[in-house]
């Protein structure tokens, strides 16, 4: 508490929501963006066990009054710490936040961003970029996230993360708007973890020969481990991004 009371008085309002995933599973991945957005110098405060779940877990589940109780509940503790802005690295969690909190609490006004575009600026303001040959560049594959691709539009600024910080992405034969579903969603990966898993091995087959050996890169913390059950190439964005901003010495 005290933390956030001294982050507050600095007059930041931008929240960093890491979401239940990162928050209580990815833990690691959860450090990682905590360090991107220190090194690049995002000011943001963050809520830790106060915020409750976006709620798109149980609404897709058919729980629209759960869901809108849990909306109206993190708006309310928004509104307390004087949140305007909420970055936030789970597509779920932006997709909710951005599409569906305005249908369900009144009053919203918070803008909401993905972190992948949050860091793009960043680089791209402090003119962070990989100074290597075309040869030196690390070679990849990028797999799109469902709620980041389709749901919400969000193709081109992850891309540009890579290429900036040094990756060279082989794209999928599958990809952007036509991009296959890893397999994770919906429930899949803790109901019927055996079905993910065969999703994820078909996804993982449509990547280029000449890619076998590269890292899969996604910004979604349930792709990218769903997508691990299947090959231990996959690493989650975030993993990506500090390791290149570590080897520059930001």
């Amino acid at each position: 508490m005290k933390v956030i009371k001294w982050m507050k008085s600095l007059g930041s309002n931008t929240l960093y929501y890491p979401g239940c995933l990162t928050k209580g599973v990815l833990k690691e991945q959860f450090e990682n963006y905590r360090e991107i957005f220190n090194k690049l110098g995002v000011d943001y405060i963050l809520l830790s066990d106060m915020e409750v779940c976006c709620g798109l877990p149980i609404l897709n589940a058919g729980y629209g009054k759960d869901a809108r109780k849990l909306a109206k509940k993190n708006f309310n503790l928004f509104k307390k710490y004087g949140v305007t802005k909420i970055v936030t690295n789970c597509p779920s969690c932006y997709h909710i936040f951005k599409e569906i909190y305005p249908t369900l609490v009144r009053d919203w006004d918070i803008n909401v961003e993905h972190a992948t575009v949050t860091i793009l600026n960043k680089l791209k303001q402090k003119r962070i970029r990989f100074k290597g040959s075309d040869e030196e560049r690390e070679i990849v594959s990028y797999h799109d996230p469902c709620h980041l691709g389709r749901y919400s539009g969000i193709y081109e600024e992850p891309r540009e993360v890579i290429e900036l910080l040094g990756g060279k992405i082989i794209e999928m034969k599958f990809n952007r708007e036509n991009a296959i579903c890893c397999g994770g969603g919906g429930g899949v990966y803790a109901n019927f973890p055996e079905i993910a898993k065969a999703v994820a091995k078909r996804r993982v087959s449509f990547i280029p020969s000449a890619d076998k050996g590269g890292k899969i890169i996604s910004p979604c913390g349930l792709c990218y481990a769903n997508i691990k059950s299947a090959t231990d190439k996959s690493i989650e964005f975030s993993t990506f991004v500090i390791g290149k901003l570590r080897g520059m010495g930001r």
